[in-house]
């Protein structure tokens, strides 16, 4: 089974407004940078959405260490999922579960996989987090110069 690394980050200008996610996924000296954005979203979609789209890439299971640093993603995957599908997708206080098509698609894509999940600091200058975080974020920014080139063509 082969070992591969990820790591994954979201970002969002305003909550909710234009957004982007990255992933980088390695394997030996093989690197692969990809990305999305969206234009109406959050920063937490944005996080799964990077985690997702990184394990959905793969091809064959994989031995994966996942690093993200989203504690809603690493403790939502990790602890909260198991007792959101044991109570029909309520939390704890009842409410529904957001994002739950996502999470249910991060849990399908984790399934094929070892995966385990790791939390990084965001922002403490670690290459690789830095590295998706400038990806999400340019991706949100490429949408959001787009979504003001298209107001302004309809106020002309």
């Amino acid at each position: 089974m082969k070992a591969i690394t990820i790591h994954t980050d979201g970002a969002c200008l305003g909550n909710p407004g234009p957004g982007g996610w990255a992933a980088l996924l390695r394997f030996g000296r093989h690197e692969r940078l990809i990305a999305g954005a969206e234009p109406d979203t959050t920063n937490n979609r944005m996080e799964l959405m990077a985690a997702i789209s990184a394990l959905e890439a793969l091809s064959q299971p994989c031995q994966v260490a996942l690093y993200t640093d989203s504690e809603y993603v690493r403790r939502g995957i990790t602890e909260w999922l198991p007792n959101w599908r044991a109570r029909n997708w309520r939390t704890a206080s009842g409410g529904a579960v957001k994002n739950r098509e996502l999470w249910q698609r991060l849990e399908q894509a984790a399934c094929a996989h070892r995966v385990h999940w790791h939390w990084v600091k965001a922002h403490a200058g670690d290459p690789d987090n830095e590295r998706v975080d400038a990806a999400a974020r340019a991706r949100a920014r490429s949408l959001g110069r787009a979504a003001a080139d298209e107001r302004i063509d309809e106020e002309r």
